[in-house]
């Protein structure tokens, strides 16, 4: 006989949503530091064996992130990630098919404080990447610095995680049975110090990188937009040229990491705290723009690759602002 258990109360379920995105934020903010403190930690305990076997698999198993990484499936299934997307809520729409037999590159914008449309998407399930792309295999890349930290590492790889580093991104997009998507976040950390509730300004104009990547390849670019992945945190104001954002930027240099000082709403209260504030993100994925291969692209033919792919950009943008609330009068802006 079926046993039907009660649906959970609105309460319950606004606190379980909490507990997830406070899980998340707080996980990327300090679980790195955590992860090594204990691995250190448990050399000087009866336990040291522990970080002893450790230390000897992450040697023999140092190039794996390199190699696509290490996906666990019920990490990217946990029911952790549905409560977080019903949080916002976050959405993933679809344009256009994707071709299971090829291997695409899909530029993410904007990147947001914490990336946190891009994380939900691609390193889980809880938006149903699976469902809308049959046959696709998300990576996302990421600062290589986080792969440098015993533990963490292995939980960012269950995801699908992989460093941000020419040979992470050739050893997906080379793959010759095809059906692999490897999203880059192009602004990247620097864009992060511009997100801010309203802002369409996105880091692009001189990054072109990934367009070199994808004519090397021959790999179809993807353009995507995340509506309303830059008003979940306020930002201390850091105008160019001040000395916050001069410290920002050295901060970066040193680290390879931005640090914007940001801040939403608290656990228990809503005027403050390091939470996201409950604003709906929603993802659109454009449409794929084809790409011929080309092992040396001259500048020129990266200009034009790099034009077309802003155009389409705007496109998508243009297309679908309407839908979530974005003045007529608000176009992106590339610096």
């Amino acid at each position: 006989k079926m046993v039907e258990f009660a649906p959970l109360s609105v309460p319950l379920q606004r606190r379980l949503q909490t507990a997830s995105v406070v899980q998340w934020v707080f996980s990327f903010l300090g679980l790195a530091q955590c992860c090594t403190a204990a691995f250190i930690a448990l050399f000087f305990t009866r336990f040291w064996l522990v970080s002893a076997l450790y230390a000897a698999w992450w040697f023999i198993d140092r190039e794996k992130p390199s190699k696509g990484g290490r996906r666990i499936h019920a990490v990217r299934n946990s029911v952790i990630w549905r409560y977080m997307r019903d949080y916002f809520p976050i959405t993933l729409v679809k344009t256009a098919e994707l071709d299971p037999r090829q291997n695409y590159l899909m530029g993410f914008h904007p990147h947001g404080v914490l990336a946190a449309g891009a994380f939900l998407n691609f390193c889980t399930e809880a938006s149903g990447f699976s469902m809308l792309f049959p046959g696709i295999t998300p990576h996302l890349m990421m600062l290589s610095l986080w792969f440098r930290f015993p533990f963490f590492r292995d939980y960012l790889m269950s995801g699908g995680l992989v460093p941000s580093d020419k040979e992470s991104a050739s050893y997906v997009l080379q793959r010759p049975e095809g059906g692999n998507v490897l999203a880059i976040i192009v602004g990247g950390a620097q864009e992060a110090l511009d997100a801010r509730p309203g802002s369409c300004t996105l880091m692009l104009k001189n990054r072109k990188g990934f367009v070199r990547l994808a004519i090397e390849h021959g790999t179809p670019l993807v353009p995507i937009f995340s509506f309303g992945e830059n008003d979940l945190y306020e930002q201390v104001r850091n105008p160019k040229g001040s000395w916050l954002r001069k410290l920002q930027h050295r901060l970066q240099q040193i680290m390879g990491i931005s640090l914007p000082l940001f801040h939403a709403r608290g656990i228990f209260q809503y005027s403050f705290g390091l939470v996201p504030y409950r604003r709906p993100i929603c993802t659109v994925v454009g449409k794929p723009i084809p790409v011929q291969r080309k092992h040396r692209p001259s500048e020129k033919e990266v200009d034009q690759v790099h034009q077309k792919y802003i155009n389409e950009l705007c496109k998508l943008f243009e297309e679908h602002k309407a839908k979530y609330n974005i003045p007529e009068d608000r176009h992106l802006e590339f610096i």
